[in-house]
């Protein structure tokens, strides 16, 4: 029993660690992606090409460490399960966050998923997934968290300020709505992306393999987008990119395969400490973008966005050390059951 509290710190450092890092890693990305979007090349493409470089690379990887884990037959609520996530987190949630981020910013794209803890956590509590006391001091800070994150988020989207800019009125007119549609663009995916995390939550209780799963997903979703570029546009559509077919393909590799093994550990960090507290490190996304944007296209970080960093990472805060304390009481007195160190929907 003596290596039990060391075992419980490393898993946590683990989690934390590679939690950071993994928002770090998005920040690049969706810089990155903002980059290529501008020179022509299609969301939706996008979506396909590093969907299906994402299931490539994990495909190998899930073979080997997980198929011990595989079902011997796969019932048909599993295989719903597999095209209901791989719709929602592949291709809705993917290709809207693309037309969202070419329509706005970077900075405004990366902050919309802050969002995510408040609408999974009223999911969550709908569903009687999340389990809340509103008697229980931490169950209220986890909710004053909430809170306070979804204010943050609101704060650095919408708190931007006006352009100086000797551009037409027309113009400023149309680019205004375009950043409103691309604002409904951005949330339209962080909903779905919520969605999904909860069932992914549910999944992974029944199919405890996340590499199997990010690879099944990504495959479902590429044949699932590429269906829809085709109804939409006729064809698959590639964009007019300033880019070889060659850089094509080196790019969505390298994209697909940090992508893919980012989804497999936030589907682990999932079934281990549940959805909310995952998505609770989203706002570190959200500033390594704002710094990435300002150093690399030139964005400014306004009064509002620094507003909405500080207000994002206080809520982070509260919800870290509710979930903390929570684990303290459950390993002190059983009698008292929570859900941070069990995973949800277990």
């Amino acid at each position: 029993m003596s290596g039990f509290p060391r075992t419980e710190f490393v898993e946590e450092f683990a989690i934390v660690a590679g939690l950071i890092t993994m928002q770090v890693i998005y920040a690049a990305y969706g810089v990155f992606m903002s980059r290529l979007l501008s020179i022509g090349l299609s969301p939706l493409f996008l979506t396909i090409y590093g969907s299906l470089a994402t299931s490539f690379i994990l495909s190998p990887l899930a073979v080997y460490f997980e198929k011990s884990k595989w079902p011997s037959e796969f019932n048909p609520k599993l295989l719903i399960q597999f095209v209901l996530i791989a719709f929602g987190g592949v291709t809705a949630f993917q290709a809207l966050m693309l037309m969202g981020i070419k329509e706005t910013s970077p900075a405004i794209a990366s902050a919309m998923p802050n969002l995510a803890p408040g609408l999974i956590f009223v999911i969550a509590w709908c569903l009687r997934l999340e389990k809340v006391d509103v008697k229980c001091k931490y169950s209220r800070a986890k909710i004053t968290g909430t809170l306070v994150c979804l204010a943050g988020a609101l704060s650095i989207s919408f708190l931007q300020g006006p352009s100086i800019s000797s551009a037409p009125a027309a113009h400023h007119e149309a680019t205004e709505k375009n950043r409103i549609m691309g604002c409904m663009y951005l949330l339209a995916a962080v909903v779905a992306v919520s969605c999904t995390m909860v069932l992914q939550a549910s999944t992974l209780a029944e199919f405890p393999a996340p590499l199997t799963l990010c690879s099944v997903t990504s495959l479902i979703g590429t044949f699932i987008t590429g269906v829809l570029q085709f109804i939409q546009e006729g064809k698959i559509e590639i964009g007019t990119p300033l880019l070889t077919v060659g850089t094509l393909v080196g790019l969505s590799a390298l994209g697909g395969s940090w992508s893919g093994l980012c989804i497999a550990f936030q589907a682990w960090s999932v079934r281990k400490r549940g959805p909310v507290l995952v998505s609770a490190f989203s706002p570190i996304g959200t500033v390594c973008t704002a710094i990435l944007s300002a150093l690399t296209l030139g964005e400014a970080i306004t009064v509002g966005s620094i507003i909405g960093m500080l207000l994002m990472f206080g809520g982070l805060y509260f919800v870290l050390w509710a979930k903390k304390k929570e684990g303290y009481n459950f390993m002190e007195d059983e009698s008292e059951i929570h859900d941070t160190k069990k995973p949800l929907l277990s």
